[in-house]
This record gives C-alpha cells, structure tokens and sequence, in this order.
C-alpha cells in the first residue's frame, strides 16, 4: 500500500494498481492537478456535483471538501477502483458522498450492461477500448443521474465515452461543467457537438477553468447573478 499527500487529501493506492508513471505523478503533486484546479475554481458550499469518472477519488474528495460530501455522487466503471475510492474518502472523513458503480451512457433499457476495457494502472480503462481485462458493467444513463441529482456542477472524466452524453438538454440548475476531451478517439465534429451543446444550455466557454484537453464552460450570468461573477473579475490566470 502507497499513501500520498495532495492538496491536504491523504490517497491510499494499493500495491500494483498505479503504474510507474501514475505514481511517478502521485509523487511530484502533478496527478489529476488540472482537475483538482479545476474543482476549487467550480465547486463551492452546497452545490451539487456529479463526477463521471472518478478515478483514486482524489477530485473527488476535493469537491466534498468544498461542496459537503452529502452534496456529491460520484461514478465510476472500473470495478476494482471502488473500495479504493470509498477507502480514500473514508480516510479523509467524507463517507457522505455517493459512490456509483456503472459506465454513464445515453439512454439504454434499465438493467442494460456493456463490456468494459480494464487496462493495466486503471487509466486508460474505458466502454469499447481494446486489451485489458474485460467485464461486464452496468450502465447508468446520463439523464437518469442529472434528474436524480440535479447538479450544479458536472465534472466528466470518462475516456471517450462523453462522445454520446450530448443528445438531448439536461434539466438541471447547472452552473460549470468540466471535461477532459479524448480527441484521439473522435474527431472535431464530436467536439463542436459538445460546444454547441453548451451553448444551448446557455454556458460559454471558461478560460479560467479550461487547459489543455481539461475544457471548462460556465453559465452566462444574469443580472441577478452579477455578484457571484464578480468572484471571477480578478482572476487573470
């Protein structure tokens, strides 16, 4: 068992599940930090937050830590990445966050399962990947989870899968969303359908939040929000 220190949250990663590189970054306080700088910048007190994509739970226990635990539901296919996330939130103190097992999908029919690509050191793993260990895994359609929780902020990690998530307006009072593209696996297309998406959710894109493949939007203030955008006004970096 490894134990590291991020940002004040405390990861425990068992014995061959990261490789070398994965570890080499747990160490030198780079692993996830885009979405780590990305989670402080968009969660605040009470917000809701829906993690697609959770990984070691270490953006995960960040968004807690900001949001309250009772306040997050996170999701997570890999199967053998769950007691690692529920043991890293436990020791941490926020055993309040929801933690789902399934791949997010669009609509399927309700118990509806897919194969699912486990790749060595857990990153990487993905619904249609090749290689790896392969299982089966519930899907979790992506309206059921934005009706059931009704997030304020989305963060979406789920290596190419975002792809198909896009289809139809989410009814929910959101305010950021999140996501690591995967443009290996689709092309510009793709990509201008989540922009376009965005903006027909009345979100714009955040230069604030966004680096990289790490693409950040935010919703279009009203005036009656005027003061919750002045929290960004001297934000230059």
């Amino acid at each position: 068992m490894n134990i590291f220190h991020l940002n004040g949250i405390e990861l425990s990663v068992p014995s061959g599940l990261a490789t070398p590189g994965i570890l080499e970054k747990l160490y030198d306080g780079t692993y996830e930090a885009d979405e780590a700088r990305s989670a402080d910048r968009c969660v605040r007190p009470g917000f809701r937050v829906l993690e697609l994509g959770a990984g070691l739970g270490y953006v995960t226990a960040l968004c807690a830590q900001k949001a309250g635990a009772e306040n997050v539901l996170s999701v997570e296919a890999n199967p053998d990445l769950i007691p690692v996330i529920e043991a890293n939130l436990a020791r941490n103190g926020y055993v309040g966050v929801t933690v789902m097992h399934g791949a997010v999908s669009g609509p399927v029919e309700e118990g509806a399962t897919a194969p699912f690509h486990i790749a060595a050191g857990f990153t990487g793993s993905s619904l249609g990947g090749r290689g790896g260990r392969l299982v089966d895994v519930p899907l979790l359609p992506i309206y059921d989870l934005i009706r059931a929780h009704r997030p304020h902020v989305v963060m979406m990690d789920v290596e190419g899968a975002e792809e198909n998530l896009f289809d139809r307006l989410w009814k929910c009072p959101l305010r950021f969303c999140v996501l690591e593209l995967h443009p290996k696996k689709y092309g510009p297309r793709t990509i201008k359908k989540i922009v376009d998406f965005m903006s027909a959710m009345d979100m714009t894109y955040d230069p604030v939040v966004s680096r990289g493949k790490i693409l950040g939007f935010r919703k279009v203030w009203g005036a009656d929000e005027i003061d919750d955008a002045a929290l960004f006004a001297d934000d230059d970096d």
